[in-house]
């Protein structure tokens, strides 16, 4: 059975994205959770796709999440694992599940931070990874998953 392709892109955020804004705003910027959803939300109509937000700070749901985007024909998924990213073989095993295309995003570069920053899980099954522009690397990855 084939699951026709919709124009939804799936935006998953992992554990302590719920804090954005006030946590550690000179890595991660002022920006909120919420200001994020209203700039993709009007790049996505431009683009003429929707969004589908959703936070967790549970890998389980992130896992979940993954396996759901496909079954629902998402476009894409672009996945800020956070802290995930560095740990979780369970991401990546349900990235390589799904044929839904994966975008990893990072607020901040993760390449520039600590060394257990440097090793990406979830890239190793992204199909792309947009990081170290703040609040517009989600844009940045809207843009890229519109051409998926």
């Amino acid at each position: 059975m084939t699951i026709e392709t919709t124009n939804t892109v799936y935006v998953l955020n992992g554990p302590n994205l719920n804090l954005l804004g006030t946590r550690e705003p000179e890595i991660y910027g002022s920006d909120t959770l919420d200001d994020i959803a209203g700039m993709l939300e009007d790049r996505a109509r431009e683009l003429g796709l929707e969004i589908d937000m959703r936070q967790t700070n549970h890998e389980g749901m992130l896992v979940d999440w993954l396996h759901e985007a496909q079954a629902e024909g998402a476009r894409a998924v672009l996945l800020n694992a956070a802290a995930y990213t560095h740990t979780s073989i369970a991401l990546l095993d349900a990235i390589k599940a799904i044929r839904t295309p994966v975008i990893e995003v990072h607020l901040s570069d993760p390449m520039t931070r600590e060394a257990f920053r440097h090793t990406s899980y979830v890239g190793m099954g992204a199909v792309e990874c947009v990081s170290g522009h703040g609040a517009k690397s989600y844009l940045i990855a809207l843009d890229t998953a519109a051409n998926q």
